[in-house]
């Protein structure tokens, strides 16, 4: 016989559901053995979004079956809220910020790099390989596909709302409260490695002449070698900075 439950989600959780189930108690069957992860997921949410999960007032962890007439609620991470009494599902917060990102956040990622932010992105990833580096570096998967978020194997993960980069960059550093680890114009743009200063004499072979005659300081990577200095694109990168510690500092 199929169990009968109702389920609440809190909250920002909400935004993941369809329309029509937002901000009220949903009714459905389930069969028996269903997991609250299971119960959860099913519905769009994936566990990576979950931070605690009553059943009928008891907290419970993701395995926990529900059984006929049970009321789950399901809440999203807490930000300032003291919940240590209960049953907290979001994982140990990692030793610092890294990311991976799928391949559809290009743009997310090289700005993320741009505010000095440990982030791993290819344009022809795939969802294996970002699963595993996730989990074997790890680092937050930042996605838009709410399956990949649902892999048993991914731990820490953030399923992105916005689809304006600008908006997308403070989501993230307001989710992950990193507006005060900002330290901009410190890795490449293209391949994520660290800037080193370099003397101009150790580069200027490789310098157009125009940017030899105009420019003294340059930094370049550690990895792939490209050279950076503060071209006339440098004040449209330091506008995007100031724009995103401006944010911050509305919040």
């Amino acid at each position: 016989m199929p169990h009968r439950v109702e389920v609440r989600f809190i909250a920002g959780l909400n935004d993941l559901l369809p329309p029509g189930r937002r901000g009220r108690p949903i009714m459905l069957e389930v069969a028996p053995g269903t997991t609250v992860k299971d119960l959860a997921e099913s519905l769009g949410v994936p566990h990576t979004e979950i931070d605690v999960i009553l059943v009928d007032g008891e907290s419970v962890d993701f395995g926990r079956q529900v059984g006929d007439g049970d009321r789950v609620s399901v809440y999203p991470v807490f930000e300032a809220l003291d919940v240590s009494p209960l049953v907290r599902l979001d994982p140990t917060p990692l030793p610092e910020p890294m990311f991976v990102l799928d391949v559809h956040l290009g743009r997310l990622a090289r700005s993320l790099r741009l505010l000095g932010f440990d982030c791993v992105w290819r344009n022809d990833i795939t969802d294996d390989e970002l699963a595993a580096i996730s989990v074997a570096d790890q680092r937050i998967l930042l996605t838009r596909d709410r399956g990949l978020l649902k892999r048993a194997k991914v731990t820490h993960g953030y399923l992105v709302r916005e689809t304006d980069r600008r908006r997308q960059i403070a989501e993230v550093l307001h989710r992950f409260d990193l507006f005060g680890a900002i330290a901009p114009f410190g890795r490449c743009l293209e391949c994520n490695g660290v800037l080193e200063p370099v003397a101009k004499e150790e580069v200027e072979h490789r310098l157009a002449p125009r940017t030899r005659r105009d420019y003294n300081d340059f930094r370049t990577c550690s990895h792939c070698s490209r050279i950076y200095w503060q071209g006339s694109h440098y004040d449209r990168l330091a506008s995007l900075v100031e724009d995103v510690r401006r944010a911050g500092r509305a919040l």
